[in-house]
């Protein structure tokens, strides 16, 4: 049995219009399971592909005016090519934002619902990523949450420091999931959290299970009967555990 990230969940006020922007700004497909959620995908990568990585986009009321601890960092290969998206995704309808970052080589930007997310510069260590270089998780104990997530899933982790941790799927392939520390306590449920595989489908309650006895915790955000398992992890980071329709 394993878990692995398979997805990207962001709550949207209007899913349809925030999946073409994303669709456009990663040159992924686009396709609706339901009213109300768009799915993004790359393509020629059909859902549920283990070694894929999507984004789903859920219609809810109008966000909070919070700043969100879950975020998107896109990967460039070159300076000409992050120059280029960035001006193309400000053609899209994305907005320049300014979170304190200061003078640094990547540019800060946020969607067209508010969203901030990172273009970055070309790295190595980025260049078989795919578009979506990391999703990146604001937290207060970089090696709690590194000690967590290298338990709950089957992936690699590649650093641990006081200020960040980085793991990766053990085949090398697709983004990386990060941990920042960042000051400043957490006020709102994430409007975007990561969603998890188990391989098999199956096995999804004895991975939910597992889960909680390594300090996972249930959450109920009014999601009702569903497929899925809402949990959040020791700081409180909501994630859900996919399960078969």
């Amino acid at each position: 049995m394993a878990l692995r990230p398979v997805q990207v969940n962001i709550k949207a006020r209007d899913d349809s219009a925030l999946g073409r922007f994303w669709a456009d700004a990663l040159g992924w497909g686009v396709s609706s399971e339901a009213p109300g959620v768009t799915n993004l995908e790359p393509e020629g990568v059909a859902w549920p592909d283990p070694s894929g990585f999507y984004i789903d986009l859920v219609s809810v009321p109008d966000p909070e005016t919070v700043k969100y601890r879950v975020h998107i960092d896109l990967a460039t290969t070159s300076a000409a090519h992050q120059t280029d998206l960035v001006a193309h995704l400000k053609d899209l309808g994305a907005t320049p934002a300014d979170v304190g970052q200061g003078d640094v080589p990547w540019t800060v930007l946020a969607d067209p619902e508010g969203n901030v997310f990172c273009v970055l510069e070309p790295r190595e260590t980025l260049r078989d990523t795919g578009p979506i270089a990391a999703v990146v998780v604001d937290c207060a104990d970089p090696r709690a949450m590194a000690r967590f997530w290298d338990d709950a899933l089957e992936w690699t982790l590649h650093e641990v420091t006081d200020e960040h941790a980085v793991l990766r799927s053990a085949d090398g392939t697709g983004p990386y999931l990060e941990f920042l520390r960042t000051s400043g306590a957490r006020t709102w449920w994430n409007r975007v959290h990561v969603d998890l595989l188990p391989i098999p489908f199956d096995a999804k309650e004895a991975e939910v299970a597992r889960l909680r006895t390594l300090g996972a915790t249930d959450v109920d955000l009014g999601q009702g009967k569903v497929p899925w398992s809402v949990l959040a992890d020791p700081e409180g980071n909501e994630f859900c555990v996919l399960g078969r329709s």
